[in-house]
């Protein structure tokens, strides 16, 4: 006698999706895009000069290797530098449109139950390239976080200073979400940048003013 799987594994099964064979780079499916633009004035202490903008963008695109363990994944790396340079120019713009503002970034993804956490990692090299070159070469590592999610999934995203990941005024993040995604076949990308670090920093350590600019740390 065959048995029948529980209804909830039939309900959380991998979808039987056909990934890309060999090298051939998948097609980049982008259902939609969601900005998220923060004007900090204050936490409860002194109004700033200049408020701290805070943003993020995601994109919502299909999952090519949901469904199966694909072995080879990076050909979809290089289909997603396009999207990468795309994201980081829109964004700048969500924040005012000049790159010299922003002294903050970071980066993330969530993958959808049928996913893998690896299939977040393509994100590395074209959502944190990007940034970097968008504006006007960067030097800190970008920091990141990665997930598996389902729909409206929330994930903090971490931020510090775009040339010296030391500069402790700027250690933060900023919570995103994408209320119908990720689906199970789905990822969502991420990017997020700031035009200063928290509003109200004052616990010392190295100062923005103090950066050496030489290794991207200090």
């Amino acid at each position: 006698m065959t048995s029948k799987k529980p209804a909830a594994l039939r309900q959380h099964a991998p979808s039987k999706r056909a990934a890309p064979a060999g090298k051939a780079a998948p097609r980049i499916l982008v259902r939609k895009i969601v900005t998220l633009v923060e004007e900090i004035h204050h936490e409860g202490g002194p109004k700033a000069k200049r408020p701290v903008l805070r943003g993020s963008i995601a994109v919502v695109l299909q999952n090519p290797y949901a469904g199966g363990y694909v072995a080879d994944i990076t050909p979809m790396m290089e289909a997603l530098k396009p999207l990468g340079v795309q994201l980081a120019r829109q964004l700048i713009d969500a924040l005012g449109g000049d790159p010299k503002r922003i002294d903050a970034y970071g980066k993330g993804a969530i993958v959808g139950v049928a996913g893998e956490t690896e299939h977040c990692a393509l994100w590395h090299v074209p959502g944190g390239y990007a940034m970097r070159e968008a504006l006007g070469g960067a030097k800190a590592i970008v920091p990141s976080a990665v997930k598996v999610g389902t729909a409206g999934t929330r994930i903090d995203i971490p931020l510090h200073h775009r040339d010296a990941a030391y500069v402790r005024s700027h250690f933060d993040a900023i919570e995103v979400s994408v209320t119908d995604g990720p689906r199970p076949d789905e990822i969502v990308y991420i990017l997020a940048m700031a035009s200063g670090g928290r509003v109200h920093a004052r616990v010392g350590g190295l100062r923005a003013a103090e950066i050496k600019g030489e290794d991207g740390q200090r």
